[in-house]
């Protein structure tokens, strides 16, 4: 096997994602002739500890251009990365880092050095001939992750009154990743069964989940364990429940508080909680409901 592929090009470019936004792509051309090309994922929220993703804040594009992320691939990380050895992954992010310089990329943009970390692997994937996952995982990679599957969507996903971001199911007891897809895709269609014979709506969010107005986070859960069982499967032992919340998205700063806008809504007063309650709370939906992982609670 190849030891060394000299990168030759690293080239940027504004492109725009499934949201209509721009974002960065890169491309990594190597002296052999092979080429890895990515595209940098964006969401709709960004958690308060989160990488920065430069954006140009100008009147282009409703100041969502990436002209300066995509400028700083071209020059900065294209001067830094041309000729250095596409195989030394570690090596490649390091170099970017150092020149960043910052503890959140705020200077070359996460976006930039993203689109150039992993249009390397893939350009040595390429030029090893070698599929990406194998490429990365070595030669005996061959078990996938659990997918988990975002299936009721809130926040700033969709325009409904649900507070927390994404309740997503996990197929746990999966013995396979096409056992999982399956599994998913029946809670899914069970769920949407179940939505519509409640008169809820049925129309998505921004990830594809449903996006019914509800009454709080319970009743997202609720529906989603309602659905699990009568998709046939067991809660916890076959199929988990993870929830992406996007907390400092209802976080007032000032207040120090949480602002429950959606649950406010529908119960007819104001609900709010501080940091000690909203720790209460996550321990308590633990408690009660089969979830297994909390992001950005």
């Amino acid at each position: 096997m190849k030891n060394r592929l000299c990168i030759e090009n690293v080239i940027g470019r504004e492109v725009l994602d499934s949201r209509g936004n721009p974002t960065v792509e890169v491309d990594v051309l190597l002296e052999n002739g092979a080429l890895g090309r990515a595209i940098v994922p964006s969401g709709a929220s960004t958690g308060k500890y989160e990488a920065l993703e430069l954006r140009d804040r100008e009147k282009r594009y409703r100041g969502l251009g990436v002209e300066t992320a995509v400028n700083h691939v071209n020059h900065k990380i294209a001067d830094r990365l041309t000729g250095k050895n596409a195989l030394n992954q570690i090596e490649i992010d390091q170099i970017m880092l150092e020149a960043d310089g910052t503890p959140n990329k705020e200077r070359f943009g996460a976006n930039a050095i993203l689109g150039a970390s992993l249009a390397t692997a893939k350009a040595a994937a390429c030029g090893l001939g070698l599929p990406l996952y194998q490429y990365l995982g070595g030669s005996f990679a061959s078990k996938l992750p659990i997918p988990m599957m975002n299936i009721l969507n809130g926040g700033k996903h969709a325009d409904n009154t649900v507070d927390f971001q994404e309740f997503m199911i996990a197929p746990v007891g999966a013995d396979s990743f096409k056992d999982a897809l399956m599994m998913g895709t029946d809670v899914y269609h069970t769920l949407k069964y179940i939505l519509r014979r409640n008169h809820l709506n049925t129309g998505v969010g921004d990830e594809g989940g449903f996006a019914p107005n509800l009454e709080s986070s319970e009743q997202a859960l609720d529906l989603l364990v309602q659905a699990i069982e009568q998709a046939g499967y067991k809660t916890k032992e076959e199929i988990a429940i993870a929830m992406d919340c996007a907390a400092s998205e209802i976080y007032n700063e000032d207040e120090k508080v949480y602002h429950f806008m959606g649950e406010s809504r529908m119960a007819g007063k104001e609900v709010r909680r501080n940091s000690e309650e909203m720790v209460q709370y996550y321990e308590k939906l633990v408690e009660d409901y089969p979830i297994f992982s909390i992001e950005d609670g």
